[in-house]
C-alpha cells in the first residue's frame, strides 16, 4: 500500500492533493519566548520580521535563512526555545495550573516539557521522561539552558513501573512515538522509510502507552495525546481504543479554520496546507471526576534545604521546589537546574 492510498481511509481526493502539494514546500520554524529572560518588545526590536504564532502566545514563526537563531547568543542564554509550530500547540492546549504534578512520558528533546514549564510559570513539577537515556540527556541540556527549575528529568521504561503510579498525575503529555509522516518535508529519509507495516507497529505501541497514561492520570485530570503522523491508525483509532476500554471522554477543541477534524471529532489534525507548520495530530482526554488542587509543596525526604529554593542531594545542589512523592523507581538524570556541586566545604 502506498502512502497516498493509505490516506484515502479518511481524506478526500482533493484533501490528499492539497496535502501532498504542501509537503513540497519548505518546513516551518518557530521560537517560544522565555519572558523571564527577555521581554517581548526587546525580541521584536532585535528580530523585527518575526511573525506571531496564530494561536500560542509568546511564540513566533521565523525564516531560518534570515534568522539562524540556533547559532545566536540569546538561544544559548535560554531566552527562547526553538521548535516546530504545530508541536508548540500541544502544551498550550493542555489545561495546566501552576501547582500541578505533570508527566511528559516521551519528552525528548524537551519542547513540550519546556512549553508546559513556562505555562506553569516555573511552579509545580513536571516529570520529563524519555526511554532513551541519551535522548533524555538532551532534555537536561535544554532545561538547564532555559533555566527552568520545575522539571525532574528521568529515563525510565514506564511499562515496568506504571502500575505503581495509579491516579498519580494531574496532567499527562503523551507525544507518542510514531511513523513520522508529519516530518516528511523536514526529513526525506522519513518518507523513504514509510510503510503500512511501520504504521501498524507504532499503532500497537501507542495503544499500550495511552492505556498506561490513563491508568496514571488522576480523576478529573487531563491527558493530551499527539503524534507527528497523518495516519488514522495512529491517531483516531488509538483514541477509539482508549474510549472503548475505559471511561475516558474526549474534550473537543473550538472550531478553527486552521484545524481539520473528521466526523468523529476525535481530536484535530494540523495539515501543512491549513496550519503554518508540519503535520501533527492532537487530542485532549479527560478522566471523569473532581481534580483536587495541590495546595502544598514539600522538599523531598533526604534532601536539605539551602536558602529558600536550593536543594542539596548526593553532593549536588539544584534549584527546585517539588512535591514529596515516590521517586525510588526513577532513573534520575536531573532534579531541576544544577546550581553547583559541594566539594569538601566549598560550592563549585
Amino acid at each position: 500500500m502506498t502512502f497516498i492510498e493509505h490516506l484515502k481511509k479518511y481524506l478526500s481526493e482533493e484533501q490528499i492533493s492539497l496535502l501532498m502539494d504542501s509537503l513540497k514546500e519548505k518546513d516551518k520554524h518557530c521560537l517560544l519566548l522565555n519572558i523571564d529572560k527577555l521581554k517581548e518588545e526587546t525580541l521584536l526590536q532585535i528580530y523585527p520580521h518575526l511573525i506571531k504564532h496564530p494561536i500560542v502566545p509568546y511564540c513566533y514563526l521565523y525564516d531560518k535563512n534570515e534568522y539562524p537563531l540556533g547559532k545566536s547568543l540569546l538561544y544559548e542564554l535560554g531566552a527562547f526555545y526553538l521548535q516546530e509550530p504545530a508541536a508548540a500547540l500541544v502544551s498550550y492546549l493542555l489545561p495546566l495550573k501552576e501547582n500541578q504534578l505533570v508527566l511528559d512520558l516521551c519528552a525528548a528533546p524537551g519542547g513540550k516539557s519546556v512549553g508546559a514549564a513556562l505555562k506553569m510559570k516555573d511552579k509545580g513539577l513536571i516529570i520529563s521522561n524519555d526511554l532513551s537515556y541519551p535522548r533524555a540527556k538532551i532534555i537536561k541540556e535544554n532545561v538547564e539552558r532555559m533555566g527552568l527549575g520545575n522539571l525532574f528529568i528521568i529515563s525510565n521504561d514506564f511499562s515496568t513501573i506504571y502500575h505503581k503510579y495509579k491516579n498519580a498525575f494531574d496532567a499527562i503529555i503523551l507525544d507518542a512515538p510514531c511513523s513520522g509522516s508529519g516530518m516528511f518535508r523536514k526529513n526525506d529519509l522519513m518518507e523513504n522509510d514509510w510503510s503500512i507495516n511501520k504504521v501498524n507497529k507504532f499503532a500497537s505501541i501507542q495503544k499500550e502507552l495511552i492505556s498506561y497514561c490513563y491508568f496514571m492520570l488522576k480523576e478529573g485530570g487531563y491527558l493530551i495525546y499527539s503524534t507527528c503522523s497523518f495516519s488514522f491508525e495512529e491517531d483516531e483509532e488509538v483514541i477509539s481504543h482508549l474510549l472503548n476500554n475505559t471511561d475516558a471522554e474526549v474534550i473537543p477543541f473550538d472550531n478553527n479554520p486552521l484545524f481539520y477534524q473528521d466526523k468523529s471529532k476525535l481530536g484535530i489534525h494540523l495539515f501543512p496546507y491549513l496550519f503554518p507548520g508540519e503535520g501533527h495530530y492532537i487530542c485532549l482526554i479527560h478522566k471523569p471526576g473532581l481534580l483536587k488542587d495541590n495546595s502544598s509543596f514539600a522538599y523531598k525526604k533526604g534532601s536539605k534545604i539551602i536558602d529558600n529554593k536550593l536543594l542539596k542531594r548526593n553532593g549536588v545542589i539544584s534549584y527546585l521546589v517539588t512535591l514529596d512523592f515516590n521517586d525510588k523507581d526513577f532513573n534520575i538524570i536531573r532534579e531541576g537546574v544544577k546550581y553547583g556541586e559541594i566539594l569538601k566545604d566549598d560550592i563549585k
